[in-house]
């Protein structure tokens, strides 16, 4: 069998974070989600594997090239123009028509069995079966409606608390038959949610839900983008983490050196060639990058790093998201779920200069620099 991958989004409610990149790039414990995603691919026998592109496509063509660092044979399908989660495998439809096959989120986490949906298909032996996940508040999903056999009946798009049919929402990992092909127009925009799915609905085509037990995340916040990272630095989902665990939840990178003097509490996660200071104090659940700089006396909680980014000497952040390149200099304080974008530069830089104090929900661009 072979897989598609839909990579070709924009991740607009990741921004600043996307602003360089695409969402199936973001890390997730160091590493793109997207890798995630293949590498659970390749666990489950899948050997090829194609890509949609179109925002940022170089990020990910020079990060994966051919599969080779997953083990996976891939290819890439630019889109120009966006065509649409169905309209994007149509245009693929030369490579993926031979048999059945898998339609998988690029940007989305999570450990499903990819195994158990597709012998669910094999059983119900509709044109598509969709994995389902049952959510605790329906109202920022579309959701599935379906009967005991689990063939879908319809959809509700985002219903008021109290209105929804059912709280099982639609996970974005689908199996398909090949004639599936036939209801997708050509060389135009069509979507699986919005357009193809209820189509099957009116036109009466069996097709069918199954509910998942594991792990899913649709990254779809920046929220959820933390939670998400720090659900797999502690093995709530079943993701490969980078490093060696040098004691119970500390992992850290080839190259990185820590002060005798800093205080580390898991769980924590330090990437490659990082430079952890004299009398640090790092407070899990933390992710650091690769590359990342943390000066003395600084102190971080709660925090996700992005590579190369610095920690001035005294710097306290609590909580926030720090991008690439971004440098937090000597003696700020950054309050929770603050984001700042790549390459930002907060703070006077001079410690006679009064500190900065940045207030929760502030999202400062790339390439900003905040006094």
């Amino acid at each position: 069998m072979k897989a598609m991958v839909l990579a070709a989004g924009l991740g607009t409610r990741l921004r600043p974070l996307t602003g360089s990149i695409s969402k199936p790039m973001a890390p997730i414990v160091n590493r793109p989600v997207m890798y995630h995603i293949l590498r659970l691919v390749k666990k489950h026998g899948f050997d090829e594997a194609v890509a949609n592109l179109h925002y940022h496509p170089h990020a990910i063509t020079n990060y994966f090239g051919r599969g080779q660092r997953i083990g996976i044979e891939l290819r890439y399908s630019l889109e120009p123009e966006l065509l649409g989660t169905a309209g994007g495998v149509k245009a693929m439809q030369r490579f993926l028509a031979d048999d059945t096959f898998l339609v998988i989120s690029g940007d989305a986490l999570t450990d499903i069995d990819l195994g158990k949906l597709l012998e669910q298909h094999q059983r119900s032996r509709g044109i598509a079966t969709l994995a389902l996940k049952r959510v605790d508040d329906p109202s920022q999903f579309g959701v599935v409606i379906s009967d005991k056999d689990g063939r879908i009946l319809g959809f509700q798009e985002k219903p008021a608390p109290g209105e929804e049919l059912s709280n099982l929402c639609n996970c974005g990992i689908y199996i398909f038959e090949p004639t599936v092909f036939d209801y997708i127009p050509k060389d135009s925009f069509y979507d699986f949610g919005t357009q193809m799915f209820p189509e099957f609905v009116t036109k009466d085509i069996p097709f069918y839900g199954f509910e998942i037990d594991g792990y899913w995340n649709d990254v779809g916040s920046l929220d959820q983008y933390r939670i998400g990272n720090f659900d797999a630095l502690t093995g709530k989902v079943k993701v490969e983490i980078p490093g060696k665990e040098r004691s119970p939840g500390i992992f850290v990178g080839k190259g990185t050196r820590i002060s005798r003097t800093a205080k580390l509490t898991p769980p924590i996660l330090l990437g490659d060639y990082c430079r952890v200071g004299e009398e640090v104090k790092l407070t899990g659940p933390l992710v650091i990058g690769d590359h990342s700089v943390i000066e003395k006396g600084a102190a971080l909680e709660g925090v996700i790093k992005w590579r190369a980014a610095q920690t001035g000497a005294g710097a306290k952040v609590e909580g926030g998201i720090i991008g690439r390149g971004a440098y937090i200099r000597d003696e700020v304080h950054i309050h929770d779920r603050v984001v700042v974008g790549d390459r930002c530069v907060v703070g006077a830089g001079s410690v006679l200069d009064e500190e900065v104090h940045l207030e929760p929900f502030t999202v400062i661009e790339a390439d900003s620099h905040v006094r």
